[in-house]
Formats: C-alpha cells, sequence, structure tokens
C-alpha cells in the first residue's frame, strides 16, 4: 500500500513507489509484474476505462528465438540463422544492439515471467515465419501460442478486462482461438472435432447464466488476464481511469508523473523510474502524417486512447524517436461494419479468410494485386504501391468458400448472414456481372480475371501471385483442401464482396532506447529514470513484420529488461520496502485500488 501527503498544505498530494508503469498492455503488465516479482512496489497507470490495451484484442502469440519450449522440442536454431532472417527482413533499419539483446534474453524474459507468473505459452507445432524462403527462415520454433485461462480467477476485476470486438466473439461473447477455429471448420467431418465444439460450447453456456460474456479466455484476452492475475496477486496497484499530465523531470532525471485520478491530481514519485507502454500514437491526430496517402478511409485497431500520450510526455524530456523508417505502423487490412445505431465494428482480417480456397482480393479495375496468402502487414503494403491504386480493395468469394468458410464478419454455414446483407457489409449476386455493379467495380475486368484465375485454380496454380507458394501461405490456407491449400476456382454462384480498407495494428515509430528499453535523448544519451517499452518503443524490426508475435515478443522482453534495470539499481541503495517515516508517505486506503 502506498501513501500520500499534501507539502505545506498546499498542492497536489504526492505518492511514491519504486516503479511507475503508464499503459496496461502486454509490455506494461510484464515491466510491472518483473518489477513486483523482483520485490518492488509498482503502480500501473491506465488511461482507459478497461485494461489490456492493444494486446487484449491481439491474437497472444509470441516470436521468441530459442525458448525453453523449443528446446523441449529438440529444436535449437542457432543465433546467427535469426540474425540472418531479421538481416534479410529488416535491411538498412536493423539495430544490432537491439537486436542482440532480444536474441540473447527474450528466452530469459518468458522463462522468468512463466516461472514467477501465471503466464504460459506452448510452441506452435507448426508456424512459419512470414517470409520462410528468405536466408534463416523457419517453419517452426519461433512462433509461440498463449494457454486459454479461465478468467473467473480475476474475480471481479474481469469486468474490467477490455472486452474483445463482437466479430471476434461467437454467439455474443464466446472467445476462440485459432485450433478451435479448425475444430469449427471440421465439425461435421471429425469425432474429436465435434466432441471440443461440444466442450467449448457448454462451458460458454454455463458462463452465460452469471457472465456477461464467456469466461474461457483466449489469445490476447487470456495472456493479459494471465500478467494481469499476477500482478493483482503481488501487489501491483492499477488505476483506471487515470490521465497522466507531465512528467516530473529534475536536473536532467525523470523522478515520477503528474497524475489525475479519482478527482485528485498526484504527485506520483518513481524511486526506480518510469516505464512508458501508452500503446503508441495509432489512434491519434497525428497518426495519417506517418501514412502514405490514399483517397481511402484508413481503419486503425489501436483503441481510442492511444494517442500518442508517451510520445508528447517524452518530448518535454529532450526524448528522440525514429525516422526513415520501413513503416510507421504495423498494417493490418480492416473491413468495417456500420451498425444500425450508427456506432462501427471493425474487423481486421488477419488469418481467417484471405488465404483460404476460392477467395480473391481485386482493385477497382476487377483486377488482382497480390499474393491474398501472404502476411496481413504485405497486403496493405500492396494496398498503397502504385499511390494507393489498391485501396479500398474487395474481398470475393463463391458459395462454395462462404459455406466453408466464412468472410470477415460473415460466418460459414449454417449461420444467416442476412443481416450483414441488410447493412451494406456483405454483397451479394447470382453473377459476376453482378456482384460488380453491386460493389462498383469494372465488370470486364473482374470478369477477365476470373477467367484467368480460374484456369490456374483448376490446375493448383496461381501463375499471376504465387498463391499458397510457400510455408506460411500453405499454413494459413486449409489443410484439408489439397494439394493446394490457398487455391480453388470461385465457381459456384451466388457470389460474395466485403469492401476492405487500409488499417494498422499498432504505430512502430517510437522512442529511441537502447538495449536496456532506457529512453535515449536527441543526443543519442540515456534519459535517467525513463523507460519505453511495446509499442511506445521504437520497433526493432523498423516497423517490418518478420513473423507472428514480433510485436509482443519484444513487448514482454524488453518489459522485463526494463524491470531488471531498475531493480538491479534500486538494489544497490534503496530498500524495496517502504521506510517509516518517509516523507512522502501518509497513508490512505482511498489511494488502494
Amino acid at each position: 500500500m502506498n501513501t500520500a501527503k499534501h507539502l505545506s498544505g498546499a498542492g497536489p498530494a504526492e505518492v511514491s513507489y519504486d516503479v511507475v508503469v503508464l499503459g496496461s498492455g502486454a509490455a506494461g503488465f510484464a515491466a510491472a509484474v518483473s518489477a513486483a516479482c523482483k520485490g518492488l512496489t509498482v503502480l500501473l497507470v491506465e488511461k482507459a476505462a478497461t485494461f489490456g490495451g492493444t494486446s487484449a484484442i491481439s491474437g497472444g502469440a509470441v516470436w521468441i528465438h530459442d525458448s525453453d519450449q523449443a528446446r523441449a522440442a529438440g529444436i535449437q536454431v542457432p543465433a546467427e540463422r535469426t540474425r540472418t532472417y531479421l538481416k534479410a527482413v529488416i535491411g538498412k533499419g536493423y539495430r544490432p544492439e537491439l537486436i542482440d539483446a532480444f536474441l540473447a534474453r527474450g528466452r530469459e524474459a518468458l522463462a522468468f515471467l512463466e516461472r514467477h507468473s501465471e503466464l504460459k505459452y506452448a510452441l506452435r507445432p507448426l508456424s512459419p515465419d512470414y517470409y520462410p524462403d528468405l536466408p534463416g527462415g523457419t517453419e517452426t520454433g519461433r512462433a509461440l501460442e498463449i494457454a486459454e485461462y479461465d478468467g473467473r480467477r480475476l474475480g471481479a476485476r474481469f469486468q474490467d478486462l477490455r472486452r474483445p470486438p463482437d466479430g471476434m466473439l461467437l454467439f455474443g461473447g464466446m472467445m476462440v482461438n485459432r485450433a478451435d477455429i479448425q475444430h469449427f471448420l471440421g465439425i461435421k467431418s471429425s469425432p474429436k472435432s465435434l466432441w471440443h465444439c461440444l466442450k467449448v460450447l457448454a462451458r460458454y453456456g454455463v458462463d452465460r447464466l452469471g457472465h456477461p460474456r464467456g469466461t474461457r479466455l483466449t489469445v490476447g484476452n487470456a495472456l493479459i488476464a494471465r500478467l494481469a492475475s499476477t500482478a493483482f496477486a503481488r501487489g501491483v496497484e492499477l488505476w483506471l481511469n487515470a490521465r497522466t499530465e507531465s512528467l516530473l523531470v529534475e536536473d536532467g532525471r525523470v523522478e515520477g508523473v503528474l497524475i489525475e485520478h479519482a478527482g485528485q491530481r498526484l504527485r506520483v514519485l518513481a524511486r526506480g523510474g518510469v516505464v512508458l507502454a501508452c500503446g503508441g500514437f495509432a489512434a491519434g491526430p497525428q497518426a495519417a502524417a506517418y501514412r502514405p496517402k490514399t483517397d481511402a478511409q484508413h481503419w486503425s485497431m489501436s483503441p481510442e486512447t492511444n494517442v500518442g500520450d508517451g510520445l508528447a510526455l517524452a518530448a518535454a524530456a529532450n526524448a528522440a524517436t525514429g525516422e526513415d523508417m520501413a513503416a510507421s505502423f504495423f498494417w493490418a487490412p480492416v473491413s468495417v461494419l456500420r451498425k444500425p445505431d450508427g456506432s462501427l465494428e471493425r474487423f481486421p482480417h488477419l488469418v481467417t479468410d484471405r488465404a483460404k480456397p476460392g477467395v480473391i482480393a481485386v482493385n477497382r479495375a476487377g483486377r488482382r494485386f497480390v499474393n491474398e496468402s501472404d502476411s496481413y502487414h504485405s497486403f496493405v503494403e500492396a494496398m498503397f504501391a502504385d499511390g494507393g491504386a489498391n485501396a479500398p480493395c474487395w474481398l470475393i468469394c463463391d458459395a462454395e468458400a462462404m459455406n466453408r468458410y466464412g468472410m470477415g464478419l460473415a460466418r460459414p454455414k449454417p449461420v444467416d448472414n442476412a443481416a450483414l446483407i441488410e447493412a451494406g457489409y456483405l454483397h451479394r449476386a447470382d453473377s459476376i456481372a453482378g456482384l460488380a455493379r453491386r460493389i462498383g467495380v469494372d465488370a470486364a475486368g473482374l470478369q477477365q480475371t476470373l477467367e484467368r484465375y480460374n484456369a490456374d485454380a483448376r490446375q493448383n496454380l496461381d501463375r499471376e501471385f504465387g498463391k499458397g507458394g510457400n510455408a506460411y501461405n500453405r499454413y494459413m490456407g486449409d489443410p484439408l483442401h489439397q494439394p493446394n491449400p490457398c487455391i480453388a476456382p470461385l465457381a459456384k454462384a451466388p457470389y460474395y464482396a466485403i469492401r476492405v480498407d487500409t488499417g494498422d495494428l499498432g504505430s512502430a515509430r517510437g522512442l529511441l532506447t537502447d538495449a536496456r528499453a532506457t529512453v535515449l535523448d536527441r543526443a543519442g544519451q540515456p534519459i535517467a529514470g525513463l523507460y519505453a517499452v511495446g509499442n511506445e518503443m521504437n520497433s526493432i524490426m523498423d516497423g517490418t513484420y518478420p513473423g507472428p508475435g514480433i510485436t509482443l515478443g519484444p513487448g514482454l522482453t524488453f518489459g522485463y529488461l526494463a524491470a531488471c534495470d531498475i531493480a538491479e539499481r534500486l538494489s544497490g541503495n534503496t530498500s524495496h520496502a517502504t521506510p517509516p517515516g518517509d516523507e512522502h508517505v501518509l497513508r490512505t486506503a482511498h489511494l488502494h485500488h
């Protein structure tokens, strides 16, 4: 428990902690949990009304070199091979100091968090890097999947966990992961899948008797819930709806933050340091200046509170930010449903539809422009190409693909998608020409595209873009559809289309740091007492996207490294317990949450 005191009877109250973390995504929680497990007092500050940030609605996967899980599976990839791969993907933005720290200590960070918290990951048996054919690329060994979690273990805090968008839930509130999706797709053909789905549905039915949504948490919700459970058990305080006004800087050192919370302005002192983990600036008005220009709408999946607070706070300490990056954002194609009440629901097209057989993407001319089974980041890069000529684009499928896989927010058979058609999200027509008219693309161009694509697809080929041409492509397709899991003709009416705009999963451009996650000033010198992690930290991948989990993997790693650095510095000169009579300490129960 921490304390507050008014100095000289005026001004904001003061409270003191060893560590103050701003932001409650995975990187922020990793810093908070690691610090708490090392005996430090920690305050976690969240601007929003719920905790979890972008991480809570992410896939939850982490990309880690040489993890304990990989070693247990007999997979040991030399660090030099991983460096070779990252150099090939990142190019000129490769920063050896940061990559070396990530490769050398990522395994240590994950092992520490798994040993001291409820975090639990398993190796994906097959999960290729996004560019598996580049030197050093692999098909397995680097991507780890978060284990599901019982949200009831959060107790009353479960209601404060950020809820995923409706489009990521089934039946109004049931979470599913990649394995669940494959079981649901195979429910008719596999008794094992049928049994799995029945168990999941039964659990959800019981949940809804006493909860507003399912408590079986998967993907990013499971990641955050696992870290949060440990954080709360370790005494980490979490303030929601808390606005950070400024950093407290003395003689070039960051000493704490000025925060408005629960009707009070508080000087929150951080004896060891302040960790910025505010989630970046993708939802802020300045984001447009760092995106390629198109005539189309752009949608970010970042929470609306991710408006660049960390960058603004650090600017007052003369902090440096990344420049001349491969990309300032982690791209993802996004479709948008306008609901009857006027609200918008955004759906990121990451894993469920683009790579499946019988699905293609076309531009306004009715032409394909990309290998649809490439990564979501690469897909949007293709949308931005040629001056944004491919933004927006349209995902198109036939009845066979719709019935088997669904597309976007549209669900596969037997779900009735009539409401999505009525809302103008899903377009349906009995002919290709009719579909072209309905969505406003060139009918002749679309007809020629389908003729060319279907001729190849009947031979399980894609001569134009090579859909299904590498291990990652095939992994994203339908494993039950052979010989090419990504290719099938679009031949069965009716035909369907969904408009897709450019979007992002968050910002990659952030504060420059050293290998300890300490923020650097514009002269390249560390700013004492100030750290940046997650999307607040300039992407160590320079805005490229080498594989699944390359934001969360570094986020956990550098959150841990920031906590280690703080603990090491404090251990030499500061007791981790609050000393009696500390001038900043006056116990007030109303500040303990």
